[in-house]
């Protein structure tokens, strides 16, 4: 799941910029996006993820590391690019609801990018998705990823990327 953590907190680290939604409201006046999700955050945070995805696969090569999936390109795209969507999806179901920015929103939070990843794999690679996502692994991956989501938050409130320790 390197390929979908990584993503999100390259976004935040390097974003910026122009707003996707382009500052444009939605139907009911308020922003589609909102100010947090820009071209650049997006650009770069899917570049990131699907570096460190070849990046596992070049190690998985060289090492045969046989107890983990086994990447391709595809999935490794498919997986980066699936989490930041994920996370743009819950941000307009998020404005729609009247939360604001850097409000939490429980499970919503943590598992955004999860649902992306799988679902833009699920729709476009099937075949490699049920080949590599086990359901021990899925377990873990649900096990893992609020930890995750924690640690890397609190992380980048204290080096003040993040406005809320969440």
């Amino acid at each position: 799941m390197l390929p979908a953590y990584v993503p999100n907190p390259v976004a935040a680290l390097v974003g910026g910029g122009t707003p996707i939604d382009l500052g444009k409201n939605f139907s009911d006046g308020k922003r589609v996006l909102g100010d947090g999700k820009t071209f650049r955050g997006l650009i770069m945070g899917i570049t990131a993820g699907i570096g460190i995805g070849l990046v596992q696969i070049v190690l998985s090569g060289t090492y045969h590391l046989v107890s983990l999936p086994e990447h391709t390109v595809m999935s490794v795209i498919l997986l980066a690019t699936g989490a930041l969507l994920g996370d743009l999806c819950k941000s307009f179901f998020k404005r729609r609801l009247g939360k604001e920015r850097g409000r939490k929103w429980p499970v919503a939070d943590q598992y955004d990018l999860v649902a992306g990843s799988l679902l833009l794999v699920l729709l476009v690679e099937p075949r490699w998705l049920f080949a590599n996502l086990s359901i021990p692994i899925f377990v873990a991956v649900l096990i893992l990823t609020p930890l995750l989501h924690r640690a890397v938050n609190l992380i980048g409130y204290h080096l003040k990327v993040k406005e809320v320790p969440w």
